[in-house]
């Protein structure tokens, strides 16, 4: 087995050239060998004789031939993936020597969650920006669903918020900060806010505003809502948009559910009110996922430490679950 990989790994660093990983990839895109070639502007026979020259060369089937085209492998699309992220590396590399050329002192994007973007994402930026002043950041929004894909791919650097499902740990590194409750949040008009020991029937008459179907936390509220007699909230507003829930929630008299430490600020300056109800679901890990230290460029290198010392500050608002 080393003999193997040793031989294939030789072959690759003398003979893989991007123009192989570019026709790999645009044939996985279209499904079609000779559209592949069109696009880029080669010949039909020379496209099959370089990706048979792959298969050669890696000692595996990358595609399977049907009567609609060719579907990858296994193997196939796993020699995608890493193709993917290798254009994205180029493109990184490039995006960053641009950077530089500009004084900018290195580039660093971050996807972000929920969980992540009122109060640990900025202090971590404002740590990083004391450290690096110059540097270029992307923040980009989304959830588990639409950000781990585009982690794996290197169109991002790190992940942070929530920790994401066992369905998106392969081939990542995560890091956990803290531990954190979900609390039941609504506007400061909300004929709620100063009851105390609010129950879940008194909850049940409002709208509420909710993650996505996607997110496990929803998937979390909605089974809780079924053991409640099969629940089903008048209004249910489905969002990630912290500034649009905040407003909503301001404006109608929606239940709103969020990270504790997400709401906090909010809370404590007013705009806000916590419902004095416990939710028995949500509690879960709020970290860091990226594709592991050698994939970080010192720009990254510095973000995650800024992170490490954003995270132990909200750690500590937060006390005991």
């Amino acid at each position: 087995m080393a003999n193997r990989h040793t031989r294939i790994v030789e072959r690759a660093m003398t003979r893989l050239k991007l123009r192989q990983l570019r026709l790999l990839v645009a044939v996985g895109q279209h499904g079609s060998i000779q559209n592949a070639a069109h696009d880029l502007n080669i010949s039909q026979p020379a496209a099959t004789k370089m990706i048979q020259d792959l298969e050669l060369d890696f000692e595996v089937k990358l595609f399977d031939r049907t009567n609609r085209g060719v579907v990858p492998t296994v193997f196939g699309a796993a020699l995608i993936r890493h193709g993917k992220l290798i254009f994205s590396q180029v493109s990184n590399a490039a995006q960053e020597l641009d950077d530089l050329n500009e004084g900018n002192s290195g580039r660093v994007v971050v996807g972000t969650l929920l969980a992540a973007s009122p109060s640990l994402l900025p202090m971590a930026v404002e740590g990083l920006l004391k450290d690096r002043p110059k540097v270029a950041i992307k923040i980009v929004e989304g959830t588990n669903e639409v950000l781990m894909p585009a982690l794996l791919a290197g169109e991002i650097d790190m992940v942070v918020g929530r920790l994401p499902s066992h369905r998106h740990r392969e081939n990542i590194t995560q890091e956990k900060f803290f531990d954190e409750r979900v609390l039941a949040v609504a506007g400061t008009q909300h004929p709620l806010a100063q009851e105390a020991n609010v129950s879940f029937e008194q909850l049940k008459p409002y709208g509420w505003i909710l993650p996505p179907v996607e997110t496990t936390l929803r998937r979390q509220t909605d089974q809780f809502f079924v053991r409640q007699d099969q629940y089903v909230p008048r209004t249910a507003i489905e969002s990630v948009s912290y500034l649009a829930n905040r407003s909503l929630l301001r404006s109608h008299d929606f239940i709103g559910l969020m990270p504790a430490h997400v709401a906090a600020l909010d809370i404590e300056s007013g705009l806000l009110a916590s419902i004095d109800w416990v939710a028995p679901f949500g509690a879960g890990p709020v970290g860091v996922s990226y594709r592991g230290p050698q994939s970080l460029s010192p720009a990254g290198q510095s973000f995650l430490a800024a992170l490490h010392a954003a995270a132990g500050q909200v750690a500590r608002t937060l006390g005991p679950l």
